[in-house]
């Protein structure tokens, strides 16, 4: 009796995410062999393949990381991760979209007093190189119209790839000096905020500080300008007034902005 197409395709897919658990008898009964390899010889070359190219996606998707862990260790946690995590989507855009939640929720001391510092950075990192990944492909301003200098601020909204985010260490300084050939050693705990876009569809990372990212944080949700003063004052505890007359004062830091593609105009 021939076996049901979408049995098979399921069998196959197990085989390919574990194949230590394949049983040599599931494998001959479904493969056939030819006169130069066994049906396990042929079944491990797509077993290899596919943890292959599972592993050159992952360290395109994170190669700060993969700088930082070292190729095989790197290659490791992504097929444990794989394992553990199987792809849900038919496009490997989606690959690394859990892996930072899945560093976090398999760390060896994730039931220890203490933390170790040197994963806290290995999953900032995770998390920071996901987002500049997502960057890319995310919906963002390339049909919409872009603030200028000459744009009010009741009308400046936050673009829609505009994401800000904090993070322990300096991680987009490290992603950086790896982008660039160079071979940084893992930095110390820094809190640090970072701001990534897309612009004329290069992706673009800025360095800014807490208030700045409060306010960020307040645009990327929709509101306002005044919006996002007033939640900066609530949160630090400031008065409305002198945070608002900061930011109109900031001219620098708003053309700075504006130049970098944060904000599309009404």
């Amino acid at each position: 009796m021939t076996e049901p197409l979408a049995d098979l395709q399921k069998w196959m897919h197990s085989a390919l995410l574990q194949p230590d658990a394949t049983k040599p008898t599931e494998t001959t009964s479904r493969i056939v062999p030819n006169p130069r390899l066994s049906a396990a010889e042929t079944l491990a070359i797509y077993q290899r393949s596919y943890a292959l190219r599972i592993a050159s996606c992952m360290r395109e998707q994170f190669p700060a990381l993969c700088h930082a862990l070292g190729a095989d260790l790197f290659n490791d946690f992504v097929a444990e991760y794989v394992s553990a995590a199987p792809p849900e989507s038919y496009t490997l855009y989606d690959l690394g979209r859990r892996f930072a939640d899945f560093l976090e929720q398999n760390r060896p001391d994730r039931d220890q007093p203490t933390r170790e510092s040197w994963i806290d950075f290995i999953i900032d990192l995770a998390r920071f190189e996901r987002a500049v990944f997502s960057t890319f492909d995310c919906p963002g301003a390339e049909d919409l119209i872009l603030a200028t200098s000459d744009t009010p601020d009741q009308n400046l909204r936050a673009q829609p790839s505009l994401t800000v985010d904090q993070y322990r260490f300096p991680v987009a300084w490290y992603y950086h000096q790896v982008r660039e050939k160079l071979s940084p050693n893992p930095p110390q705990e820094m809190p640090s905020c970072v701001a990534i876009v897309r612009k004329d569809y290069q992706t673009i990372t800025v360095q800014v500080s807490h208030p700045h990212y409060l306010f960020l944080t307040a645009m990327c949700k929709g509101h306002s300008v005044d919006d996002a003063l007033s939640q900066v004052a609530d949160t630090l505890g400031a008065d409305t007034a002198q945070v608002t007359a900061a930011w109109q004062t900031a001219k620098d830091i708003r053309a700075d902005w504006i130049e970098t593609g944060f904000f599309v105009t009404d």
